[in-house]
């Protein structure tokens, strides 16, 4: 495995046809830009879903806990997954594609507010479905200067092919 905390990335993103998917199975395709965590977007989640739980949203009771400041929500992390791959790799030849799902999660550390988070992803699998393609990524979020990530998580891609 590469050191999280030094590999000279992102680059500009992997651009691959739907022919040359295969030969990328087990390798890694891509590692997107840093993206800071703050409050505010933190907060603005917690509206949105509902999730207004105190170690995301009260700064003064999160200050005084183990760790010492609010912590993003799990799932906002997650949420983050698909725009990071989509920085990572473009497919070319293709109608559209859709988030299909997931398969194995893991929330493996807190991200605390003002962190650096960024995605690291390795195609795991190619797979036709009926006329459509499945690709399952193994989806890395790491945290800047931290050796353990925040999340793992296996991304589903629905690929639809262009027609004629």
């Amino acid at each position: 495995m590469t050191d999280a905390n030094t590999t000279p990335r992102p680059c500009a993103p992997l651009r691959l046809n739907l022919a040359s998917l295969s030969a990328w199975t087990g390798r890694e395709v891509g590692v997107s830009s840093w993206q800071q965590i703050s409050q505010d977007m933190i907060q603005q989640f917690a509206v949105l879903t509902g999730d207004m739980q105190w170690i995301h949203v009260d700064v003064e009771r999160a200050a005084r806990s183990d760790q010492g400041g609010t912590i993003a929500h799990g799932m906002l992390t997650l949420s983050l997954i698909p725009a990071m791959r989509n920085e990572t790799v473009e497919l070319e030849g293709i109608a559209s594609t859709i988030n299909y799902g997931l398969n194995r999660v893991r929330f493996v550390s807190p991200v605390t507010t003002g962190s650096e988070v960024r995605g690291r992803f390795v195609l795991q699998e190619s797979a036709p479905y009926g006329d459509r393609l499945l690709l399952t990524w193994q989806a890395t979020v790491e945290i800047r200067g931290q050796d353990r990530p925040a999340c793992v998580a296996e991304l589903l891609t629905l690929v639809i092919p262009e027609t004629g």
